[in-house]
């Protein structure tokens, strides 16, 4: 665990932005600990954003044929092509 003064992240808030384990806040003139700031833990933004119909979305496993797929369903959509 790393120790930080309040002065240093008023400098350099990527200290702060860029966790990646735990820093402990000081406040270097009373020398006494004001805060441990931990690192956030990463989640799946699709689930989070999904809501309601998560269940009906198929996983995709590769990004650029679903990518390319869409893109040939809305030029269809647009300009009245078919396969």
């Amino acid at each position: 665990m790393h120790t930080v003064s309040i002065g240093e992240i008023q400098k350099n808030i990527t200290l702060i932005t860029q966790l990646d384990e735990a820093v402990t806040i000081m406040d270097r003139r009373r020398n006494r600990q004001v805060a441990v700031v931990y690192p956030m833990e990463t989640q799946n933004v699709v689930s989070a954003l999904a809501g309601k119909y998560r269940k009906r979305v198929k996983p995709q496993e590769d990004l650029q044929q679903a990518k390319e797929e869409a893109m040939r369903e809305a030029m269809a959509e647009k300009y009245g092509l078919s396969d």
